[in-house]
């Protein structure tokens, strides 16, 4: 997925925004000495960085102006992910619930792919949260995790509400059945939502790079809305399963699908596999970065007074990169006695010799929905697989 950066630049788009504005405001208006009139000084103070998006564009109102005007009336339903608030996934689950017309629809997501973060938090950084508009439906763009994303909202601190009726995180590229569900940053981000007593729905599309492509993502929605519509008609009814969050996993050809099954959740995992990567590879990079310290310094200077917190957060990540890539010693020179390797992680599937045609990924290779419950306790594991599976045959019976 493409991240919200601009190609050839390789300054953040939010800190060239803010160092725009500074220099502006200190270009002398009519001789004087470099003063501006409360209009742009207010335009300044209130400015919100805004990168360009492919699928969303930048909205700096305030919770009164969004887009979609909240109804009271409808239930509120929070969208998250962990591929990023520009992945396709995520665009047609937007768009296909706002057309139903039934919901008031919000959305957080992380600004780049987290797909991997699993149930990590950022701490000891500022997290950015820029909002955006997808769809037509008011969006915030965060600077970190799925989970991050999720616990901000409950908060309360983005939007004139602070719980939902429903989260639904998704829809992800690659399944994330068995042991993948600890490593997942989607099914992450409902785990977060259940832990704050709001049920939840991470869904995952079985993506392969060989096969797949993007309008397999309309179509996987295509086949998961009743079962969110179910959902949330039964959570307001009270009558959803409690204490409960969905794993849903769907089949590389969703319209292809067998229907929905209750899964239990098996030990697959994918094989973590390291790579060496090449030294002279990462020396490029250092002399590159090297290059750019002084001019990076010299912008956080006139950030100061445009955004100090984005851009001393940005330019804090870019001297760790600088760390990491050059590895110096206490005064800046070379350590010869450090030892300094390189690596990149893939995650590499594998068969599985299992038997059991109720494990997660089984029921999703045989081409099933799999619909795995997941509790924040496992002592009622069991009693939940068994409600939920008592629940979704009555509930997408209705809804059909």
């Amino acid at each position: 997925m493409t991240t919200s950066a601009v190609k050839n630049n390789f300054l953040p788009p939010g800190l060239v925004s803010n160092l725009q504005q500074v220099l502006l405001s200190r270009n002398p208006a009519g001789g004087g000495g470099g003063g501006r009139d409360d209009g742009e000084s207010s335009k300044l103070n209130t400015r919100e960085d805004d990168s360009a998006k492919p699928t969303s564009s930048s909205n700096g109102g305030d919770a009164s102006s969004e887009p979609n005007c909240d109804d009271g009336s409808k239930p509120i339903v929070l969208i998250t992910n962990s591929d990023s608030i520009e992945s396709p996934g995520l665009s047609y689950l937007v768009d296909a619930l706002v057309k139903q017309g039934l919901y008031n629809v919000h959305v957080c997501a992380p600004q780049s792919d987290k797909s991997t973060s699993g149930h990590s938090v950022t701490l000891r950084e500022t997290v950015e949260a820029v909002s955006a508009e997808i769809n037509g439906v008011r969006a915030y763009e965060v600077s970190g995790t799925p989970v991050d994303c999720v616990s901000l909202v409950l908060s309360g601190a983005l939007f004139s509400w602070s719980k939902p009726l429903l989260v639904i995180s998704g829809i992800n590229r690659g399944s994330s059945c068995g042991h993948n569900m600890f490593y997942s940053g989607v099914v992450a981000g409902a785990r977060e939502a259940l832990i704050n007593g709001v049920p939840s729905i991470s869904i995952s599309l079985n993506w392969k790079s060989d096969g797949s492509e993007e309008r397999d993502f309309k179509d996987a929605v295509t086949v998961c809305l009743p079962l969110m519509n179910a959902a949330i008609r039964d959570i307001e009814k009270g009558v959803f399963p409690k204490n409960c969050s969905l794993n849903v996993e769907v089949p590389t050809s969703p319209l292809t699908n067998k229907g929905f099954k209750v899964t239990k959740p098996s030990l697959w995992r994918s094989t973590l596999s390291w790579q060496a990567v090449s030294a002279t590879r990462n020396q490029a990079a250092s002399r590159f970065m090297g290059n750019q310290q002084n001019l990076g310094l010299q912008f956080a200077q006139l950030s100061r007074d445009a955004s100090a917190a984005g851009a001393a957060r940005r330019l804090t990540t870019q001297r760790k990169n600088i760390e990491i890539v050059e590895s110096v010693g206490v005064a800046g020179k070379f350590d010869s006695k450090r030892t300094v390797k390189y690596f990149r992680l893939e995650m590499l599937n594998k068969e599985q010799e299992v038997e059991d045609e109720d494990l997660d990924f089984r029921v999703l290779e045989n081409g099933f929905v799999a619909v795995t419950p997941l509790s924040s306790s496992m002592h009622v594991e069991s009693e939940i697989n068994m409600s939920v599976s008592d629940w979704i045959p009555s509930a997408l019976q209705v809804e059909q």
